[in-house]
């Protein structure tokens, strides 16, 4: 085989020439193309990595945000909670002071009303008792009834001061004898002498009756009397019975 160094050289110049040309028409222009590119795509990463970064410390910011939200949230519900259990319980305690209030009023109503009852009965009891007391001391033996309530009128004289037994004596009005029934002339005569013996005056004494006196002998004027019957007694045993209830 004969090598034809001549074509050989020719198509050796025509790929120099073709690379030359290629060189200058087509891989310059891409090779800046692709450099471009590259500063594209480079500038393109720098904003995404820029916008990454960005997006990241919002990121941290709207976690650190949401955190924030969800502690004020619990404060807020733990404060909701204590406000509602403190006032729960201030409902329940005033509730509480309230039922005692009222338990303690009922009980002093009742204490009261109780009381008041029993004072009603022994009141009762006691007028009974005084009733029941004088109709026994009304079936009494009169006569001997009549001297002994004779015998408290002289001592009860006796012990008056001079003074009220001098104004007694000197009455104007008279002084009445009062008795529960009628008297005999004997026993008025006996009673006459007595008062009479103690005042020094027998002048204006009259005797009148009194039925509720059950028994006795009462000296009375239009300004003083001088108790000294059953009745009396009676009274004054009732009176301190109901101031002893």
């Amino acid at each position: 085989m004969t090598i034809d160094w001549w074509t050989l050289g020719l198509q050796a110049a025509n790929v120099l020439i073709l690379m030359w040309l290629l060189s200058r028409v087509f891989w310059r222009p891409v090779a800046g193309a692709i450099a471009k590119r590259k500063e594209t795509v480079q500038a393109m990463l720098d904003v995404a990595k820029t916008t990454q970064e960005n997006a990241d410390t919002a990121l941290v910011e709207v976690t650190k945000i949401r955190e924030d939200i969800a502690a004020e949230r619990d404060a807020i519900l733990s404060a909701a909670r204590e406000d509602a259990d403190k006032a729960g319980k201030a409902a329940l305690d005033e509730a509480h002071k309230k039922i005692e209030k009222n338990n303690a009023a009922a009980q002093l109503s009742l204490a009261h009303d109780t009381d008041v009852v029993r004072k009603k009965t022994a009141a009762q009891a006691a007028e009974l008792s005084t009733e029941i007391a004088a109709k026994l001391l009304g079936s009494l033996n009169k006569s001997t009834v009549q001297t002994a309530f004779l015998d408290a009128l002289v001592n009860a004289i006796k012990n008056m001061s001079a003074k009220d037994r001098a104004t007694l004596a000197e009455s104007t009005e008279g002084i009445n004898l009062v008795s529960a029934a009628d008297l005999e002339d004997a026993d008025k005569e006996l009673i006459t002498k007595a008062v009479t013996r103690e005042l020094g005056n027998n002048s204006g004494i009259h005797f009148a009756t009194d039925p509720d006196l059950i028994a006795g002998l009462e000296i009375r004027t239009a300004h003083f009397t001088l108790h000294n019957s059953w009745q009396s007694d009676l009274a004054r045993i009732l009176r301190e019975m109901k101031d002893a209830i």
